[in-house]
C-alpha cells in the first residue's frame, strides 16, 4: 500500500527556523523577551511540502503545550465566499473552547456571523428567494475583525496558540484584508501566525502577490521560501518510501529516476515512488498520470467517492458524500477507508480532504463533461433540500458547472447579499456581475421574473463602487442598459440615476448632471421611494458642478418627499447635501449643519450620508488652514470606512487620501508613508495612484529617484484630475534638475491641457503649477545660454499671467480666497521677482526681499512645513545677496533645521548650493580662494559682476571686491588679462 513519510526529510532547518521564529522554540531570532509568537508567511511551489512541514510544526508546538487551530482557503473558482479559513477556525474553537467564544460573542455579536452554521443555506421554501439567512443588517466589518481578533487573544490567555491559514493564493479579499488587520495589529498574548501560498499560482496579475510584498513590510511579519529538495534528500525519501523488498540496484535505478523527475517537489516523489512500487513497476511519463496512479490502485467504490469528492473541491463534508455518491452508507463507508487507506483523501472531523490539492484537481479535470455536470448537479439537489450543508457561493458554483442556469441565478445574487452584510464589496460586486451575465439570456429573465433586471444593475454598480472602481460602475450600467433596449420608464430612471451617481466620482466626459437629470424627468410622478432616491441624487450631483440654486430646490424636494415616505436614507442623503450649500454664508453656519446632518445620519445608521458629512466638514477646516481639526475629522471617517468594510468607497478613502495630504502638509511624513501603504488592503488604480502621488511627494524631497513611478502615472492623468496637481508638481522638479527650460514648460502645458479639459480652464491649483513651474526655471538661469534666458523670461511672463488670471477668474460661493490659495499666490510673485533679478534683469533688492518675506508668512500660516522651509532657504540666499549679514544665515537656520527633521535633501542641497564657500585652512596670501577661484571661471567666461552676483547669491559690491583681489594676486590689470593668465596657469579650463 502507497504511504507518505513518517519521517520529515530535508526539513530539519526549514522546521527549526519555522520554529523559532514563531516562538515555538527557542533560538536567537526568536521573541522570547516579549512572550512566544510572531507571523510567518509560507511559501513554496504546489507539493514542495508546506502542509507536511506544517504537520511537523503542529507536532511540535502540541508537544511545547501550545494549541493549534488551522483555516483553510479553498479553490471555488469564481464563486469567492469571504473569510472562509476564519469561519473555520471558529468551527473548530466552537468545538475545543466553546466557553470561550461565548464569551466573546457575548461582547463581540459580530463574531457569531463567522460560526459556520450561520453562513449556510437553509432547507424549505425560502431557500431560494434571497433569504437564506434571517441576518439581514450589514455588518460593520470593524466589529468583526476586532471580535477575531478577541477571540484570537482569549483562546491564547489559556495557552500560546498557532493560527495557520492555509492556500491563501486562494483567498477572497475579505479574507485577505483580516489577514492584514492581524499582521498589523500585534496580538498581546502568545500568538504565532502562519499563512501559506503557492508561488507557482502568484502570476504577475494574481491579487495576493501585491499583499505579500505589503505583508512583508509590516514589523514582525517574517517570509520563509521553501526551497526544492535537493538529490540527496530525494533519495533518502525514495528509500524512506520504496518497498523493502527493492533490491538495491532497483533502488539506485528509481532514485535516479525520481530525482530527474520530481526536481525536489517532495509530492511529486511520493508519488512517482508509489507508482513504481507497484505490481507493474512503471514510472508515467505525463504528470496526469503520476497524480492518477494511485486512483488506478483504488477498487470501484473508493473510484468512485473520489471522483465525486473532487467535484467539491479540496474537500467535502461526509453529509454531502452521502448526499451526493449515490451510495448507501455501508458501501460509502467501505469506498471511504480504501481511499483514505490509500492515502488518496484524509479524515478530519467529519469531512474528507485531499492529500494534496493537485491529486484532487487532477481527478477533477479526469472527469467527462457529462460527468462533471451530473456530478455538480447532485450538488446543488443536495443544497437545495438541505441534506447537506453549504453556502450560496457553493450552489452558485455548482448551479453554474451543472447548466442550471436558474439556479445558479438566485444562488449568486443571495451569494452577493451575503457578501455585502459581512462587508466584501469586492466578493458582492463579482457575484452580482455573474448574475448579470446570467440575466443576459431572455429565457431566463421570463423564467426569473421575480428578479428586477435594473435593481440588479444598480446593487452591482454600487457594489463596484464601493469597491472603489466607480468608471467601472458608470461602465457596467451604460453596458446593461443598451441591453435592455426594453427597459421602462421606471427602470430606465434608476439606471440612469446610478449611473449619474457613479460618473459624479470620476473625470468622465459624460455630464453627471444631465444624465441625473433624465433620470428625474423619467421618474414615476407622486410618492415613491424611487423618486425620492433619484432627487437626492440629483440634488447631490448639482451640488458638485456649482449650481448651487438648483441643487438646493431638488435637495428640498427630495427632502419632503423622503420625510413624508420615512426613508431616513434618502432623508440624510438629502440634509447632507443641504448642509454642504451653506458656503454662501458664515463658515460658522456650513459647520453647524454639517454637524447636524451627520448626527441624523448617524442616527438613521445612513453610513454613505455620514461618511460625506464628516468629509466635507473635515474638507471645510481644510480650506481654512486648521489643519489639526482637519485631521482629527477626516481620521474620523477612516475609522467608520473600516468599520463598514468601505475602504475604497466615496468619501472613505478621500478621507484617507486628504489626511495623508495634511500630515505631508504639518511635516509628519512617517505617518504619510503609513497612510500611503496599501499593504491592509490591495488599492484599486485610481486610489492608489492618487496616494502614491503624496507619498513620492516624500520620497522625492528624501533624495530618491522617482521617474519610473511618474511615468507610471502618467496615463491615469485623464482619469483623475486631482492626481494631475501632485504628479506635475514631482514632474516639474524633476525637470528643473537638467539644463532644458523646454522640459519644464512641456510638463506644466501638459498638467494645465490635461486640467482645463476634464475641470475649467481656470482652475484654482494653477496658479500653484504656475509658481513651481517659474521657481524651477528661476535656477535654471545662471547656467542659461543667452537664447535660454530669452525664453526662460517669455515663459516666466505668460507663467505668470496664467496665475493673476486665475485669482481674478476665481469664483466661490463663500467668496473665501484661503491660506493656501493666498501662499502659492506669494510665492508666484516672489518667484517671479527671483527670476528677473537672476536674469539681470532691473530689480529692487528691497522689493525682492519683502515678496520672500511675505511668501514666507502666507506658507507659515498656511501650514505646510516643507514649502516654508525651501521659501526661507530661497530668502536666505536673497538675504545674502542683500547684505543682511543676520538675517540670511537666520534664514537658513530655519529651514536647515526643518529639512534635518524632515529629511529633505532637496532644501539641504539648496542650502548648500547658496552657502557662502568656506576660508580654505591651508591658504596663502597669493593663493586663490576657493570663492575667488569661483568667481574667476566667471569672470573668463564674460560675465559681469551683477550676474556672479545673482548666479552665487551674494551682493555685486562684494564680487567687486573679491574682483579686485583676484586681479592683485594673477597680476593682471584687467578682467580679461586676469582670464588669460587664469587659462595660461590652468586655473580655468
Amino acid at each position: 500500500m502507497p504511504h507518505s513519510s513518517s519521517t520529515l526529510v530535508g526539513r530539519d532547518a526549514e522546521l527549526g527556523e519555522l520554529a523559532v521564529l514563531l516562538g515555538v522554540r527557542a533560538g536567537r531570532t526568536s521573541r522570547a523577551p516579549g512572550g512566544p509568537g510572531g507571523a510567518v508567511l509560507l511559501s513554496g511551489d504546489a507539493g514542495v511540502g508546506k502542509t507536511r512541514l506544517l504537520l511537523e510544526l503542529a507536532d511540535l508546538a502540541v508537544a511545547a503545550g501550545w494549541q493549534v487551530a488551522a483555516g483553510h482557503c479553498l479553490d471555488f473558482g469564481d464563486s469567492a465566499l469571504p473569510y472562509l479559513p476564519f469561519s473555520e477556525v471558529l468551527g473548530r474553537l466552537a468545538a475545543t473552547h466553546a466557553e470561550a467564544v461565548e464569551e466573546v460573542a457575548r461582547t463581540h455579536p459580530a463574531l457569531s456571523r463567522l460560526q459556520p452554521g450561520r453562513r449556510v443555506l437553509t432547507a424549505g421554501p425560502d431557500a431560494s428567494d434571497g433569504a437564506g439567512t434571517a441576518d439581514t443588517a450589514t455588518l460593520d466589518r470593524g466589529d468583526l475583525f476586532e471580535a477575531v481578533h478577541a477571540l484570537v487573544e482569549r483562546v491564547a490567555a489559556e495557552a500560546p496558540l498557532l493560527l495557520i491559514v492555509e492556500d491563501t493564493h486562494w483567498a477572497d479579499r475579505s479574507t485577505r484584508d483580516l489577514l492584514s488587520f492581524c499582521f498589523s495589529r500585534p496580538f498581546a498574548g502568545p500568538v504565532a501566525l502562519v499563512v501559506t501560498y503557492r508561488t507557482d499560482d502568484l502570476h504577475r496579475r494574481h491579487p495576493l502577490r501585491r499583499q505579500v510584498a505589503e505583508w512583508s513590510r509590516v514589523r514582525g511579519v517574517s517570509r520563509l521560501a521553501l526551497s526544492p529538495l535537493d538529490d540527496d534528500a530525494v533519495r533518502r525519501l525514495v528509500a524512506e518510501l520504496a518497498p523493502a523488498d527493492l533490491r538495491l540496484a532497483e533502488l539506485a535505478e528509481l532514485s535516479d529516476s525520481v530525482v530527474v523527475r520530481a526536481e525536489g517537489n517532495a509530492f511529486f516523489v511520493e508519488e512517482l515512488t508509489s507508482a513504481a512500487s507497484g505490481p507493474e513497476r512503471w514510472v508515467p511519463a505525463d504528470l496526469a498520470d503520476v497524480l492518477l496512479v494511485r486512483l488506478d490502485r483504488l477498487d470501484d467504490l473508493a473510484r468512485q467517492v473520489v471522483r465525486t469528492a473532487s467535484v467539491s473541491g479540496r474537500s467535502v463534508s461526509h453529509e454531502m458524500l452521502e448526499a451526493v455518491s449515490g451510495l448507501d452508507p455501508v458501501s460509502l463507508d467501505a469506498g471511504l477507508r480504501g481511499a483514505v487507506e490509500m492515502n488518496v483523501l484524509v479524515a478530519e472531523r467529519g469531512t474528507y480532504a485531499f492529500r494534496h490539492a493537485l491529486l484532487g484537481e487532477a481527478l477533477y479535470d479526469d472527469l467527462l463533461p457529462g460527468e462533471r455536470a451530473r456530478l455538480h448537479a447532485a450538488y446543488v439537489a443536495a443544497l437545495q433540500q438541505g441534506a447537506a450543508r453549504g453556502t450560496a457561493a457553493e450552489l452558485a458554483r455548482h448551479a453554474r458547472l451543472a447548466h442550471d442556469l436558474d439556479t445558479a441565478l438566485t444562488a449568486s445574487i443571495q451569494a452577493a447579499e451575503e457578501a455585502t452584510r459581512v462587508g466584501g464589496p469586492d466578493e458582492a460586486a463579482y457575484h452580482y456581475e455573474q448574475a448579470l451575465e446570467l440575466m443576459a439570456d431572455p429565457e431566463r429573465c421570463l423564467a426569473c421574473a421575480d428578479v428586477e433586471p435594473s435593481r440588479l444593475v444598480v446593487r452591482a454598480a454600487e457594489a463596484l463602487t464601493a469597491s472603489g472602481v466607480p468608471e467601472r460602475a458608470a461602465a457596467l450600467i451604460e453596458d446593461q442598459m443598451r441591453r435592455l433596449p426594453g427597459a421602462t420608464d421606471v427602470q430606465r430612471a434608476r439606471m440612469l440615476a446610478a449611473r449619474a451617481s457613479a460618473l459624479y466620482l470620476t473625470e468622465a466626459e459624460s455630464d453627471p448632471s444631465l444624465v441625473s437629470a433624465e433620470a428625474v424627468a423619467l421618474a414615476p410622478a407622486g410618492d415613491s421611494a424611487l423618486r425620492a432616491r433619484i432627487l437626492a441624487i440629483h440634488a447631490r450631483i448639482l451640488a458638485s458642478v456649482g449650481r448651487y440654486d438648483e441643487a438646493e430646490a431638488v435637495g428640498m424636494d427630495a427632502l419632503v418627499l423622503a420625510e413624508r415616505l420615512d426613508l431616513s436614507e434618502h432623508v440624510s442623503d438629502a440634509v447632507t447635501t443641504l448642509s454642504g450649500l451653506k458656503r454662501s454664508g458664515p463658515v460658522e453656519g456650513l459647520r453647524a449643519a454639517l454637524s447636524d446632518a451627520i448626527a441624523q445620519a448617524q442616527e438613521s445608521g445612513v453610513v454613505a450620508a455620514e461618511l460625506r458629512g464628516r468629509f466635507l466638514l473635515a474638507r471645510s477646516h481644510e480650506d481654512w488652514a486648521e489643519l489639526e481639526l482637519a485631521a482629527e475629522g477626516f481620521r474620523s471617517g477612516i475609522v467608520l470606512a473600516g468599520r463598514a468594510g468601505l475602504h475604497w468607497a466615496p468619501y472613505g478613502f478621500e478621507a484617507r487620501w486628504r489626511l495623508a495630504w495634511i500630515e505631508f502638509l504639518r511635516g509628519r511624513w512617517e505617518e504619510v508613508l503609513e497612510l500611503t501603504d496599501c499593504g491592509e488592503h490591495a488599492a484599486p488604480p485610481i486610489p492608489g495612484a492618487l496616494l502614491s502621488s503624496v507619498r513620492l511627494l516624500v520620497e522625492q524631497a528624501r533624495g530618491a529617484d522617482v521617474t519610473a513611478d511618474l511615468r507610471a502615472l502618467r496615463p491615469l492623468w485623464r482619469r483623475e484630475g486631482a492626481l494631475v496637481i501632485h504628479a506635475a508638481e514631482l514632474e516639474l522638479l524633476t525637470a528643473g534638475r537638467g539644463d532644458d527650460p523646454t522640459a519644464v514648460v512641456a510638463v506644466y502645458d501638459d498638467a494645465v491641457g490635461v486640467l482645463a479639459s476634464i475641470w475649467h480652464e481656470w482652475f484654482s491649483a494653477r496658479i500653484r503649477l504656475a509658481a513651481v513651474a517659474i521657481g524651477e526655471l528661476a535656477g535654471l538661469v545662471p547656467r542659461a545660454s543667452g537664447a535660454q534666458r530669452e525664453l526662460v523670461a517669455a515663459q516666466v511672463a505668460r507663467l505668470h499671467a496664467d496665475g493673476r488670471a486665475v485669482r481674478e477668474q476665481y469664483s466661490d460661493p463663500s467668496g473665501h480666497w484661503g491660506p493656501e490659495g493666498r501662499a502659492w499666490e506669494c510665492r508666484l510673485d516672489a518667484e517671479v521677482l527671483r527670476a528677473r533679478w537672476l536674469a539681470g534683469e532691473p530689480t529692487s533688492l528691497e522689493e525682492l526681499v519683502r515678496a520672500w518675506r511675505r511668501t514666507e508668512t502666507a506658507f507659515a500660516e498656511f501650514g505646510h512645513v516643507h514649502e516654508l522651509a525651501r521659501v526661507r532657504a530661497r530668502l536666505a540666499a536673497v538675504l545674502r545677496a542683500s547684505g543682511d549679514t543676520a538675517g540670511g544665515p537666520e534664514a537658513a537656520d530655519l529651514a536647515r533645521e526643518s529639512a534635518d527633521r524632515l529629511g529633505s535633501r532637496l532644501v539641504l542641497e539648496e542650502l548648500r548650493a547658496h552657502a557662502p564657500a568656506p576660508p580654505r585652512a591651508d591658504a596663502v596670501p597669493d593663493a586663490l580662494t576657493p570663492r575667488e577661484a569661483e568667481i574667476l571661471a566667471l569672470v573668463a567666461e564674460g560675465r559681469s559682476n551683477g550676474e556672479i552676483a545673482r548666479q552665487l547669491f551674494i551682493s555685486a559690491k562684494t564680487v567687486s571686491v573679491h574682483v579686485s583681489r583676484i586681479l592683485a594676486k594673477l597680476g593682471a590689470t584687467s578682467r580679461t588679462e586676469a582670464a588669460a593668465v587664469a587659462r595660461r596657469r590652468g586655473l580655468v579650463e
